[in-house]
């Protein structure tokens, strides 16, 4: 059978950050020997958009899903994931 597959700490990662907000992002990065996708960093909650940032390599690729907070209009507390494709040439 040939694709990739997710490591259960790369599920159990995401629904503890999407559930029970526990991380703010999560760093996911593919080992091509293994074809394996694995956690290569989490944030915790109090971290930022520019810690996520600062953690990405400057010579490999990696994917990263962030918790993003915001208030609306209407002072409503939202917050959306955004997921994030980080590529070097």
């Amino acid at each position: 059978m040939n694709g990739m597959w997710m490591t259960e700490e790369c599920k159990r990662s995401f629904m503890e950050m999407k559930w029970k907000k526990v991380h703010r992002y999560i760093v996911f990065k593919i080992e091509e020997k293994s074809k394996k996708v694995t956690v290569d960093k989490v944030g915790a909650a109090g971290e930022t958009y520019h810690d996520l940032a600062a953690s990405l390599p400057e010579d490999d690729c990696r994917y990263a899903v962030f918790d993003f907070d915001y208030v609306t209009v209407d002072n409503c507390r939202m917050s959306k994931l955004f997921f994030i494709t980080w590529s070097v040439f």
